[in-house]
């Protein structure tokens, strides 16, 4: 049972309070500056939390199991997840509650049904036959552990073997024990004086199902009589067993072993192997045995009507073959294939045409689970190709870094990406549909566009379309290709900034409107894409590096001049000149001997093909600085209308127009506020609020003349209030060990804790066309800069006009002296018209660039000004806008151009807010905040009343922090493990819909007929001989079975997951009436049929009873 923490409960409750109470006092104080109360929609009932579905790899899996009829695969993870799948776009995913790995699974073939073994040694039974598969029974096994279980097809009695090397039997429709068991030492022969180690295998002859073959580790196999309850045969071998297989006849059955041998054997001779087999050994001469090989860890015998069967096995190579990666053997007649696998081989399993284990097998294909991926490989064409896979399970190829979500984007985007992706697929699959074919889709409820940008540690992006709950890769981006590949370890002087993957990508900056693609990378560099559906070879890719520098010393400097309006490119202020140059200089060190003006990585300086897609527009680099490497960014914006890109990082902030290739801004934090700064900054000093010395500062009531403590993030490790936790929190990781899921990276060594402790990052960048100073009438075209000591600065951008002029004059850019104060790092920013609605920022359409427009085309480009989709740009000087800031900490909505808050809410006093989005949902918005306690919560706007406020999951690792995001129309995503991204909503209509959305797992469908026995075979005798299991397990038979061996527990599946899976295995007519609505006429048909041939067998009986009345008292000779 989960632990409640009351006091975690009380500190909530008088958090909320006080929130409320603060945040009414505010608003009551600031009523009076309201120009328009806003009507707002959003109400509490609009919002519900859940998770929806889940994508990608199942991680770390451990088992895996195939329904042939049903056409589902299901995967086990060893953390307790069950994911099923069926056709593409059919998929599940489920969680045992103890967390434990799941060893083993088993379908009830045709059910709707399947039954999980876990590490922890427990039986589940799972219903599929409802959309969320859910638990019906499960069994504790408290003596003996779990090692190997089976399930004859369509019988109820599962067998269990245990590490003691006993078999006991679980009735599968009650979950409950047989009196019946196994016991090692009956198996055994009597002589032996050791224990034969845990049960490894557990088959029923193909052809009698009264005979159990058990496998022990140790390398005796048992073939057990189950009605005169003894060994029929005992088959020794000196080397330990992995796996056992049978020949649909039953005659023989094969063995592999931990000498990389396999050993055939035929039932009725147990002395010695009818055959030894060393796929990988190297034959001696002399006729010594081959060298021993690894051991092959399960092998698979199938056979076919036509030809020759396939022995399939994992495992088996020699010893030498060091380096080799994980292989697939496949023998077939004389041929052998020996097939390379990525990764190391978790499971195999063989597809075949029938479900019955005594007709011929009929492979088809080869289902390979993998350490990190899923390969299904074509049995029946000629070098047995692999399927192209249609889940998306390709998330991890490269490590994800980060994660973008957009929902309801342009209609068009989609078709585009998919389009100049179609063109990226690898040729050489088979020709043959995917087999896992089974299931049914869900209703699409939602009809608007999803797309997911996940961005790699090998500097690749991937666009996925994402709608309607479903994944599908669309176009992969390599970002790596405008730079130089180094070729050894000697040669790669300048990425000190980061031990490897030199490339990753940290953050992505996305407009949908105009296509526009920007992202910053791991080695401090940034890359503006734009969309063309035309292949271009570029001659030099075009590149400047900018200079971007901390200095301490210039702080303490006693004149507080105010920045330069333009610092044009070259004459910046002085210690961050500019060099902006086509190709990376080589100057590569300073007088002093120190690396200087040299950037992480060197742009390719030949010319650069560039297909259909995202092309290089520019690439900017940071570049070292007297010895001292330049820092990760930690914020990035790109505006199309504008036709410029901003960054920032722990230094500074540069400004760069991508359509003149120059640099327009480069300063430093500090030099930002001019002579506005508020911060005395002395290294390893708290923070002191000092008396504004200049005009410009906002008149918000708590503005800096009262100083707001800064409550500390938990996760910093020092005590100074000023630290800045871009450390812990900023995206500046990498996933590096996946195994222990740490993902800090610490910044360059040359930097000192003291240093960064004292510095202020740009942690969030927003264009706008709003009001920047108090006095403006109009609103105009500004950046606004937030920090990550919670300070928001204005920048006022003069642009020139369009066409030519913009391409020829500059853009001129000045500070507006506006500074507005929150507690805590500011995360995001957005702005709102009078009535409430999103001001988007101003983008431009997109257009196709590499094609020469005509006469008419450039004219209207002449005209052609910024699409601002805001009303504000003809509003009236009486109307106004609000600025929407989040940071760590709180929420404050300020008007405009007044500057005064007249909303404010205290989001978070103990802990701090991960990620905060604007987002619309039933058309309105709201803001949406996920904090590193675990809560989600949404505020109403312009407002900020609490909407949600929910406990969904700490924040166990930086991998959450680093993906966590929130979209429009209720949608959200992380990644929920290094292969997958977990979804969810919280949106109340979108759970209600969920239900319809999600695929069925189970279907209708008719079981195969069983083979033909052929007429001398049921005369002689002959063919598969059936058990009845009931009279030998049943209670009657076998008795109760010990109490305390193992412990029902009913399983919250509900009464018609009951009806629906567990009584569907109690016997043929059963399952008919149940399934009636299923199956339809046939069954009446087959239950009239039934009738008829009990009423017939009835006569028959009464006539032949009347019959021996009739001669009963005649002698033989009388007849």
């Amino acid at each position: 049972m989960r632990k409640f923490n009351i006091r975690k409960v009380l500190d909530g409750l008088t958090a909320v309070s006080s929130v409320a109470s603060a945040s009414s006092a505010a608003q009551q104080q600031q009523a009076g500056n309201r120009e328009t109360e806003i009507q707002e929609t959003l109400q509490s009932e609009h919002f519900q939390l859940c998770k929806t579905v889940r994508h990608g790899f199942p991680y770390q899996p451990s088992a895996l199991a195939f329904d042939p009829v049903q056409k589902i695969l299901a995967i086990g993870t060893q953390t307790g997840a069950l994911r099923l799948f069926g056709r593409p776009g059919v998929e599940c995913y489920c969680q045992h509650d103890s967390g434990a790995a799941v060893i083993q699974l088993q379908f009830l073939i045709n059910e709707g049904a399947l039954v999980s073994a876990l590490a922890d040694d427990t039986l589940h039974l799972w219903n599929l036959r409802q959309k969320r598969p859910a638990i019906l029974h499960s069994l504790k096994f408290n003596r003996e552990r779990i090692t190997f279980c089976h399930l004859p097809f369509q019988s109820k009695w599962l067998y269990v073997g245990t590490e003691r090397g006993n078999i006991h039997i679980v009735n599968v429709e009650s979950f409950t024990l047989s009196g019946y068991v196994i016991m090692w030492n009956k198996a055994i022969e009597l002589s032996s004086k050791s224990h034969p180690g845990p049960i490894v295998h557990i088959s029923d002859n193909p052809m009698d199902e009264g005979k159990l073959l058990i496998g022990f580790e140790s390398g005796t196999v048992v073939l057990w009589d189950l009605k005169s309850k003894k060994a029929d045969y005992r088959y020794t071998h000196d080397e330990a067993i992995h796996s056992v297989a049978w020949h649909h006849e039953g005659k023989q059955f094969i063995c592999s072993h931990s000498d990389g041998t396999l050993t055939i054997w035929n039932v009725k001779s147990p002395t010695k192997p009818f055959q030894t087999i060393t796929p990988h050994g190297k034959q001696l001469k002399d006729g010594k045995k081959p060298e021993p090989c690894k051991p092959i860890l399960k092998v698979e015998y199938k056979t076919t009507r036509a030809g020759e069967p396939f022995i399939i096995l994992s495992g088996g190579l020699s010893y030498d073959t060091v380096g080799r990666r994980p292989c697939l053997t496949v023998m077939h007649g004389k041929s052998t294939a020996v097939l390379e696998m990525d990764y190391s081989i978790v499971d195999f399993l063989t597809l075949c045409e029938t479900p019955y284990p005594n007709d011929f097998q009929e492979p088809y294909a080869v289902v390979v689970l993998l350490e990190k991926d899923l390969v299904l490989i074509d049995l029946a064409q000629n070098g047995y190709p692999i399927f192209e896979n249609p889940y998306p399970l390709t998330i991890h190829e490269s490590p994800v870094t980060c994660c973008e979500y957009f929902a309801d984007c342009p209609v068009d985007l989609i078709p585009a990406l998919y389009s100049v992706g179609a063109r990226q697929k690898r040729q050489g699959y088979s020709k043959k549909e995917w087999p896992i074919s089974g299931g049914n889709w869900g209703l699409i409820t939602q009809s608007y566009p999803e797309i997911i940008i996940t961005g790699h540690a090998d500097g690749s992006i991937k666009f996925w379309d994402a709608s309607a709950i479903t994944l599908q890769v669309l176009y992969k981006l390599k970002t790596a290709k405008v730079f130089e590949k180094s070729r050894n370890k000697d040669d790669r002087p300048n990425t000190d900034i980061v031990d490897e993957d030199p490339y990753a990508i940290q953050i992505i900056s996305w407009c949908p409107e105009s296509r526009m693609l920007c992202i910053a990378g791991v080695s401090a560099h940034v890359i503006i894409y734009r969309f063309s559906k035309q292949e271009v070879t570029t001659e030099v890719i075009p590149m400047l590096e900018v200079r971007l520098l901390y200095e301490i010393n210039d702080v303490e400097s006693p004149d507080g001049e105010q920045v330069p309006p333009l610092p044009t490119p070259g004459t910046g202020s002085n210690p961050q000149s500019i060099v902006p140059q086509s190709h990376p200089s080589t100057s590569s060190s300073s007088s002093d001997g120190l690396r200087d003006n040299v950037p992480c990585l060197k742009v390719k300086n030949s010319p650069l093909k560039q297909s259909p897609g995202y092309q290089t527009e520019l690439v900017i680099q940071l570049v070292w600085v007297s010895g001292e490497p330049p820092q990760q960014i930690t914020s990035l914006a790109v505006n199309s209308a504008y036709g410029l890109v901003v960054f920032g990082n722990c230094n500074g902030i540069a400004m760069v127009d991508y359509l003149q290739k120059t640099v327009l801004l480069n300063l430093g934090t500090i030099e930002l506020y001019g002579s506005n700064d508020p911060y005395r900054r002395e290294p390893r000093s708290p923070r002191k609020t000092r008396q504004p010395s200049g005009a410009g500062l906002c008149d918000i009531n708590e503005g800096a003349v009262v100083p707001e403590d800064r409550c500390k993030s938990p996760t910093s490790g020092s005590g100074s209030p000023s630290n800045s936790d871009d450390d812990q929190k900023m995206n500046n990781f990498i996933e590096k060990d996946v195994k222990d899921n740490s993902f800090s990276r610490s910044r360059s060594s040359s930097v000192t804790s003291i240093d960064k402790e004292t510095r202020e990052a740009i942690s969030a960048l927003h264009f706008c066309e709003t009001f920047t100073r108090k006095a403006d009438t109009s609103p105009s075209p500004s950046l606004w800069v937030g920090t990550t000591l919670g300070t928001v600065l204005v920048i006022v951008l003069n642009l020139p006009p369009g066409g030519e002029q913009r391409l020829l004059q500059p853009v001129i850019v000045s500070p507006s002296g506006t500074i507005l104060r929150l507690k805590g790092a500011i995360l995001r920013m957005a702005f709102l018209d009078t009535t409430g609605s999103l001001v988007p920022p101003a983008h431009e359409p997109w257009r196709e660039h590499n094609v020469p427009e005509d006469k008419d085309e450039k004219d209207k480009s002449k005209k052609r000004r910024p699409v601002s989709v805001s009303p504000s740009s003809s509003q009236e000087i009486s109307e106004n806008q609000y600025a929407v800031i989040c940071s760590e900490k709180q929420a404050k909505v300020i008007s405009l151009p007044s500057q005064n808050c007249i909303y404010k809410q205290n989001i978070t006093e103990t802990s701090f807010v991960l990620r905060g989005d604007i987002v619309s949902l039933s058309n309105s918005i709201c803001l949406a905040c996920f904090c590193a306690n675990g809560h989600i919560m949404t505020f109403s706007l312009p407002s900020l009343r609490p909407l949600l406020d929910v406990y969904y999951l700490p924040l166990t690792n930086m991998r959450i922090a680093r993906t966590f995001c929130f979209t429009n129309n209720g949608q959200a995503l992380y990644l929920v493990s290094p292969t997958e991204i977990q979804r969810l909503t919280y949106s109340q209509e979108t759970c209600e819909n969920l239900q319809e959305m999600l695929g069925e797992l189970f279907t209708p469908v008719e079981t195969p007929e069983a083979p033909n026995r052929g007429f001398f075979k049921g005369l002689f005798g002959g063919g598969a001989q059936s058990l009845d299991r009931e009279e030998l397990f049943g209670e009657s038979a076998s008795g109760k079975a010990s109490r305390s061996l193992a412990q029902h527990i009913p399983g919250p599946g509900g009464i018609e997951g009951v009806k629906g899976a567990a009584s569907g295995v109690v016997g043929e007519l059963a399952r008919a009436r149940l399934a009636l609505d299923e199956r339809g006429q046939k069954l009446g048909e087959l239950e009239e049929k039934t009738a008829a041939m009990l009423y017939s067998a009835d006569s028959f009986s009464k006539h032949a009873h009347e019959m021996m009345l009739k001669y009963k008292d005649k002698k033989w000779y009388q007849f």
